[in-house]
């Protein structure tokens, strides 16, 4: 099932379940998709449509950071409870340990030694890692990897 497929069935239950959050996530989620289909001009693949779900994860992890820095906890829980309900739609995220296992052999795969080195490693880590691992948690295990 497609994750557009996935989103309609989950609309219609929150719409029988008048569950007003999680209709408001999804809705938001189906208009980032079909922006981005317009935008490219054709259907999206599994993987375009991947990248949408992730970068609406972000801009709401960073909405978090902003909202806890600033002491509105009442925004926050709200955000906290979207990124619950978007996380939903991810694929399984890998544990520490397997994404430090898998930092160590694309290192060794692209021969980086040196911190200087650390953009062929990320270039050729982000594609193997795409929707199942945090950027910045990649960032930081590839910086210890390389020090």
């Amino acid at each position: 099932m497609s994750l557009l497929e996935r989103l309609n069935n989950d609309m219609k239950s929150a719409m029988k379940n008048k569950d007003k959050l999680k209709l408001s996530v999804i809705r938001l989620v189906k208009a980032s998709l079909q922006n981005e289909q317009i935008k490219i001009g054709r259907e999206l693949t599994d993987d375009e449509s991947l990248t949408v779900l992730n970068r609406e994860l972000k801009q709401r992890r960073d909405s978090l950071h902003e909202f806890e820095q600033a002491n509105r906890e009442d925004l926050a829980t709200k955000i906290r409870d979207e990124i619950t309900i978007l996380e939903i739609y991810m694929p399984e995220q890998l544990s520490e340990e397997e994404l430090s296992q898998l930092v160590k052999d694309t290192i060794a795969e692209v021969g980086a030694s040196s911190k200087a080195d650390m953009g062929k490693v990320m270039g050729a880590l982000m594609p193997k890692v795409k929707g199942k691992a945090d950027g910045s948690l990649v960032n930081r295990l590839v910086q210890q990897h390389l020090s």
